[in-house]
């Protein structure tokens, strides 16, 4: 399990995260730390509510992680709206905001969108795991399995003991199980290992 997924370590950090916006309540980044403890412990309306909160006192603290709990909250659309914000705010983004794009668009099934997106990622960020996920089962959604496949053989180099349940799952906190079992049903077309 990721280290940071494991429910005492969650916990403490859901603890730490509270003090931090008791201390100070006009503090931004406190309040997104809450959003982000709170997005990976599938409280996705409180989640939310922080990062609104965060940007409420800083209309321009907006960040990627913000996008990454949206998506998982069920609101991809709108987190395609808060990257383009943040990627126009930071010319130099994290690759990962081209990563979440790409995946924003995946859950709507906008795959076509998502590809080029998705190979943006990865060509800035080739040793990201998650992009090659990504593409793999964008590649495989949109039929295209000779590059799904070519994906997860990437995937597979990168970490060897790769699984669905092992990798991924734990770290995709969908609100919505519709959402969730269109996200999980890419991989296994792409041939990643359950």
């Amino acid at each position: 399990m990721v280290t940071f997924l494991n429910p005492c370590v969650l916990d403490r950090a859901h603890q730490s995260a509270r003090k931090a916006v008791q201390l100070d309540a006009n503090l931004p980044l406190a309040h997104t730390r809450l959003g982000v403890i709170l997005t990976f412990r599938r409280e996705h309306d409180a989640s939310i509510a922080a990062f609104e909160r965060a940007i409420a006192l800083n209309p321009n603290n907006v960040d990627w992680i913000f996008a990454m709990a949206l998506v998982c909250a069920g609101n991809s659309r709108r987190a395609i709206h808060v990257l383009a914000a943040y990627m126009r705010l930071d010319p130099f983004y994290a690759p990962f905001a081209s990563g979440l794009l790409g995946l924003a668009h995946y859950v709507l099934k906008l795959y076509s969108q998502a590809l080029p997106l998705l190979r943006d990622y990865v060509s800035r960020a080739p040793n990201g795991r998650s992009g090659h996920v990504w593409l793999a089962e964008t590649h495989a959604q949109l039929g295209q399995l000779e590059e799904a496949r070519a994906e997860t053989a990437e995937v597979l180099r990168l970490q060897p003991k790769f699984t669905i349940a092992g990798s991924t799952r734990p770290v995709m906190a969908f609100k919505s199980t519709e959402d969730e079992k269109h996200f999980f049903d890419g991989p296994r077309k792409a041939g990643l290992p359950e």
